[in-house]
């Protein structure tokens, strides 16, 4: 199991980890979100935000406590959404793109930096290639909805 350092992430009251059996990021009163991984453990949305600078950890954690704990982010500079069901957390010049499932959860598939206005195209192919994977290996059904 990798454990962030708690320092960082005492304001929370949470530990953040990823392993195959708990790739809980937030649980929060209105939803869980989630790092996705694959069959083999891997997850390039954790990797992503391993590598990123900790104050864009920082606002990344607090967009994921807000939807998990308010289950709404008005403001579409920081949460949007990206069209086919992919949504997208914006925390400075960082994306996550990520989608709703039927089981209350929010599922973190990738992240990458911005480089341009749109989200890159091949970004969100791999959004919904990711769901396609999670939902077949978890069952469920992705809800497409932003509730």
């Amino acid at each position: 199991m990798i454990l962030f350092p708690l320092t960082m992430y005492q304001k929370y009251d949470t530990v953040y980890c990823m392993d195959n059996e708990s790739c809980t990021i937030y649980s929060g009163e209105k939803f869980t979100l989630e790092w996705y991984y694959d069959k083999n453990g891997k997850s390039v949305a954790y990797d992503f935000f391993c590598e990123s600078k900790d104050d864009f950890q920082d606002k990344f954690l607090v967009l994921a406590k807000k939807m998990g704990d308010i289950g709404k982010i008005y403001d579409i500079k920081k949460f949007r959404n990206e069209g086919d069901g992919i949504y997208a957390f914006k925390p400075k010049t960082d994306r996550y793109l990520s989608f709703f499932t039927d089981k209350k959860k929010i599922i973190i598939t990738n992240g990458f930096k911005k480089k341009t206005e749109k989200i890159p195209k091949n970004e969100k192919e791999l959004a919904m290639k990711y769901r396609q994977d999670y939902l077949e290996r978890n069952g469920g059904k992705y809800n497409g909805k932003y509730i």
